[in-house]
């Protein structure tokens, strides 16, 4: 795979079935119009046919009923329709009707059981901000004029959770509550929640009258970590607690007897980290009583549970559970009580990425990607599965690598678990330890474009998943809490010296990069195990705690529960603290509006490195956040990976 393949992945979204209609969105990358194109495609027993024809249209739901699909479009490049708004179209086929023109556009839509009406979220702004015209108090604007981004009215900010990444600020526009008659001639969408707080993922309750959404606890009085689920009259009315977590909820679904499942992580106060995410069910509770006290069907060692909405099915809930690299579709038992994964049936996802699941009866649709492809549809149905896409065929046809599994003992004999990606040729090939962020996530088994890029470009890719990752058990994720930069730097370690043990890789020629958490290890063991490389590339890094507490989205938060509130023992845990012992050539690599790791954490770094007389490099991209290597624009993909080739052939 070469820098320009990507418009070859091809990425299929949730699936929606009802019947014999089974819709998914393809999504591609663009490098001309440098912008992601989809549109929603029919899938069948002789494979896919397109649907719709829009620039991008996702997010399909079919009615209950079967009658109508209502789906996301956005056209064009400015103005609200070019945010996604909600249509409808027939399931027959036909044209699609727009039924929203809200100013930043609307969340995936959920039907209500009637078939007729469908709940979404979708941020308001308050006006005079993202292109809505000011009050014109004091005469400064007239009216229907919105002022430009620059000349926006100051914000007041009283809160450490005030902007998200990816997003921007969040307290101006929050997310609210809609639901609207799709079959009324005209509709002007009103919020059924106000604006104290945002809340997403609705779901109806079996008699159509209510809407589950969660929200922070105590309506978002506070700042807080905790979630709980609220009920909202569909008609309009106060919203109620319903369910009281032990820490978080997200995905509620609410089955025919009135039990809502959701999925959660348990904890108190910011003590987050590396706590596996849960199957949790609770009985919605009679007006006027208590909220409702959840219990946990799974255990919580075990059973990490990835983002995806639990579906009902029979007497069980089909839920995403993450698993030493892979995303499997696991089916849990409705009566469970903390039942281990062991205790549960695999139906998918074995060696593999389930992404999305859908279900209707016993037919259970699913995206699933292989280490050789970005997202393929299978049909489950009668203990088979058949695949019914090839979307990745033209991706495989332009050279797809294998990847190997790797095993390793770190020192204090815990074993390590991960991947080699070898180029094409006999060797002895130059060699990348690539880490992954989070450091609560997991290199996967599935088609990884970086990795793919630098094996077709002639070097040997190391992934691994070192304590710290996800999907190896909950003490396996919580053991860097208060020691990053220990075991998680031990297993990395470990798992490169296994790799040049090999005759095929050049040992003298090793460099080492990463994002995130990436960027801040990649820091640490240039400083630490400076000997082992020949040079490094951090990107998006953290690499000062004591400031990233102050400047980051989640820096109030993530700092204490990983690093601890003792200033003396942030700096001791930050790549910058021990930048005057890095002295192999060095990449900082920052998108301008990075605000998960802001753009200080690289200016710092940068300039520390350059006054200790390191050679290093300043790379910046303009207009991007911290998701750019996933999501930015296609052209500044293309030009990171031209940047990260060019870097490594001068230096390996």
């Amino acid at each position: 795979m070469r820098p320009a393949d990507l418009e070859l992945l091809a990425t299929p979204g949730q699936p929606a079935l009802r019947g014999e209609l089974l819709l998914i969105a393809l999504s591609r990358p663009d490098l001309a119009g440098d912008s992601y194109r989809s549109s929603l495609r029919r899938v069948g027993p002789d494979g896919d046919t397109a649907w719709t024809h829009g620039e991008r249209d996702t997010a399909p739901a079919i009615s209950p009923d079967g009658r109508w699909v209502a789906f996301l479009r956005a056209e064009g490049t400015s103005g609200p329709l070019a945010r996604p708004q909600l249509h409808v179209m027939p399931a027959s086929g036909g044209d699609s009707r727009r039924l929203t023109e809200l100013p930043l556009g609307v969340d995936p839509p959920v039907w209500a059981p009637d078939s007729r009406r469908v709940a979404f979220t979708a941020r308001l702004p308050e006006p005079g901000r993202y292109g809505v015209p000011a009050d014109g108090e004091d005469g400064e604007n007239d009216a229907g004029t919105a002022p430009e981004p620059a000349a926006e009215a100051p914000r007041r900010i009283t809160r450490y959770d005030y902007r998200l990444d990816d997003v921007g600020f969040v307290r101006d526009r929050p997310r609210r509550l809609f639901v609207l008659d799709t079959l009324a001639e005209t509709a002007t969408p009103e919020p059924l929640t106000d604006a104290r707080t945002s809340v997403s993922d609705p779901a109806w309750t079996p008699d159509g009258e209510t809407v589950l959404v969660v929200a922070p606890r105590d309506w978002d009085r506070v700042e807080t970590l905790h979630s709980d689920v609220y009920a909202v009259p569909a008609a309009g009315g106060h919203p109620v607690e319903v369910v009281r977590t032990r820490g978080s909820a997200a995905r509620p679904v609410v089955a025919a007897d009135g039990t809502v499942y959701f999925t959660g992580a348990e904890f108190t106060g910011l003590d987050r980290p590396g706590r596996n995410t849960g199957l949790w069910a609770a009985t919605l509770p009679g007006p006027g009583s208590a909220p409702a006290t959840p219990r946990r069907l799974t255990e919580a060692e075990t059973v990490d549970c990835a983002d995806g909405e639990p579906v009902l099915t029979g007497d069980a809930v089909l839920v995403l559970v993450r698993h030493r690299g892979a995303v499997e579709l696991r089916s849990v038992p409705r009566d469970a009580d903390r039942s281990p994964l062991a205790e549960l049936s695999l139906l998918a996802g074995e060696r593999a990425v389930v992404r999305g699941v859908a279900a209707d009866g016993d037919t259970v649709a699913v995206v699933q990607a292989g280490p050789a492809d970005a997202g393929e549809v299978l049909l489950l149905s009668a203990g088979t599965s058949r695949r019914l896409t090839d979307f990745s065929a033209p991706l495989r046809a332009a050279g797809v690598r294998r990847a190997e599994e790797l095993t390793a003992t770190a020192p204090d004999g815990y074993p390590v678990h991960g991947w080699l990606v070898l180029p094409e040729g006999a060797g002895p090939h130059p060699v990348l330890l690539v880490i992954h962020g989070g450091p609560f996530a997991q290199y996967e088994w599935s088609l990884f474009d970086e990795a793919q890029v630098y094996a077709s470009a002639g070097y040997a890719v190391v992934l691994g998943n070192p304590r710290g990752s996800a999907g190896y058990g909950e003490a396996h994720g919580r053991a860097v809490v208060g020691a990053f930069g220990t075991v998680d730097a031990d297993d990395l370690v470990a798992l490169l010296d296994v790799t040049l043990a090999r005759s095929d890789v050049d040992r003298e020629r090793v460099g080492v990069m990463g994002g995130s958490y990436g960027g801040f290890m990649t820091g640490w063991l240039a400083a630490h195990h400076g000997q082992r490389f020949r040079a490094a590339w951090s990107e998006r890094a953290v690499n000062a705690f004591d400031s990233f507490a102050g400047s980051s989205d989640i820096g109030w938060s993530f700092t204490e529960g990983y690093v601890g509130a003792d200033v003396e023992e942030q700096r001791r845990r930050s790549p910058l603290t021990h930048a005057d012992r890095i002295d192999i050539p060095f990449a900082v690599v920052h998108s301008e509006q990075d605000w998960r790791c802001p753009l200080e954490q690289a200016q710092r770094m940068f300039v520390a490195l350059k006054k200790r007389g390191t050679e290093t490099e300043l790379l910046l991209f303009p207009g991007e956040g911290h998701e750019l290597t996933r999501s930015g624009r296609p052209r500044h993909r293309r030009q990171r990976f031209d940047a990260v080739l060019d870097w490594w052939s001068r230096h390996l």
